[in-house]
């Protein structure tokens, strides 16, 4: 018998060192896509420049943040129609009408964020407290009805304010901005930890803009229509 010889098949091996290099640089790429085009996107989603350099009730409650996001949405509806939700809005009131699913499981709302206007939430005062689950408190720091609200919390070792503007267009069209300031320890991990939450913040804030959205349209379309 004759034995049949087979080809022998020769593998390429990448040194580790090549390896490593090449693993370090896809990491560094995917950082880099991360830090600039992809992080100022949803840093600034929805706004204009103008908007971005505007300044809004509540810029003064932090002198020195370490970081700054805005997202903005354009409302067919006024102010007026847009104010109710806001103004009700956190736990056990009526909600943040984002993916509620979500700020349920991670302890923010212990029910649906509301469809409707809600009247015994539609009273705020500075100094007044909403709460976003057990563990988070924001107190009413600056309101303007239907122009501005500024809520602050300061636990947990940041301090955060949050702001929203309400700027009409017309007479049926309003800007709702929204602009959210934080100082953080000047640490390795609190730096860190910031970039983790950068992105969920913004899809579940993004998610809130569009939800007051839906409903102040659905509300001045059930107002105009009677």
């Amino acid at each position: 018998m004759t034995a049949t010889s087979q080809p022998l098949r020769r593998t390429t091996q990448l040194h580790p060192r090549v390896s490593q290099a090449l693993l370090g640089g896809g990491l560094a790429s995917l950082a880099l896509l991360y830090w600039f085009p992809l992080r100022r996107w949803f840093r600034r989603w929805g706004t204009t420049p103008d908007e971005r350099t505007r300044t809004m009730p509540g810029d003064d409650v932090i002198t020195h943040p370490t970081h700054t996001a805005m997202q903005a949405v354009t409302v067919e509806a006024p102010p007026d129609d847009i104010w109710p939700w806001l103004v009700q809005m956190g736990d056990q009131r009526g909600g943040l009408y984002s993916y509620d699913w979500l700020d349920r499981l991670f302890g923010f709302l212990g029910h649906p964020s509301a469809n409707r206007v809600l009247p015994e939430f539609q009273h705020l005062a500075v100094g007044d407290t909403i709460s976003l689950g057990p563990r988070q408190e924001l107190i009413v720091t600056a309101i303007d009805p239907a122009r501005a609200l500024v809520l602050s919390s300061n636990q947990h070792g940041m301090e955060w304010v949050w702001q929203f503007g309400l700027y009409p267009l017309d007479a049926t069209r309003t800007r709702l901005v929204t602009r959210g300031t934080e100082r953080i320890a000047n640490t390795v991990g609190a730096r860190v930890f910031m970039l983790m939450v950068e992105p969920a913040a913004f899809i579940m804030t993004r998610q809130m803009l569009l939800g007051v959205k839906r409903r102040a349209e659905t509300l001045r379309r059930s107002r105009t229509s009677h």
